[in-house]
């Protein structure tokens, strides 16, 4: 006989339609019983097998929707936990260069003052260091001329002394 369910259906349906129409009755025909039996006892046959076969097929598709749609969340829940370590990580590095900033605009600010106090203390150093020389100056020039006046009595009153040289 007939391999698959379609070729014994369709073997069925040609005997159906070749079959030899009843005087009277153009929609009843005469058939041969043994052969149609033998078609649909084939068909009841391969019926299980076929239904098995196909309730295989859909269960693996099943189970195939079902592993992908398993794999599929598992990747969204990867992605997602690498997203948050990325934000973590980002959030982080945020932080570190805000204070990262932070210090460094406390590091100048302390460098400005610094550098404020040094140039005070340098300017008083140096006024300080003008005096004391001013004063030495002043003693050098007044010795200078306790000594000319002791050495040169005359010379005193002909030549007057600069004070500032």
């Amino acid at each position: 006989m007939a391999n698959g369910i379609e070729e014994v259906i369709s073997s069925l349906y040609e005997m159906i339609q070749d079959a030899w129409s009843l005087p009277l009755g153009a929609e009843k025909c005469v058939i041969e019983r043994d052969k149609v039996l033998d078609l649909l006892d084939e068909i009841s046959n391969q019926l299980p097998g076929e239904l098995k076969q196909a309730k295989t097929i859909v269960e693996s598709r099943n189970e195939v929707i079902t592993n992908a749609k398993r794999e599929a969340e598992n990747i969204m829940k990867q992605a997602e936990q690498r997203a948050r370590q990325l934000i973590s990580q980002e959030s982080v590095y945020l932080e570190a260069k805000n204070e990262a900033n932070e210090m460094i605009r406390q590091a100048q600010a302390k460098i400005k003052e610094l550098r404020q106090v040094t140039n005070e203390y340098v300017d008083d150093a140096l006024k300080r260091t003008e005096e004391s020389i001013t004063a030495a100056l002043s003693q050098v020039r007044d010795s200078r001329n306790k000594f000319n006046a002791l050495t040169n009595p005359s010379a005193k009153a002909a030549s007057p002394i600069i004070e500032d040289i």
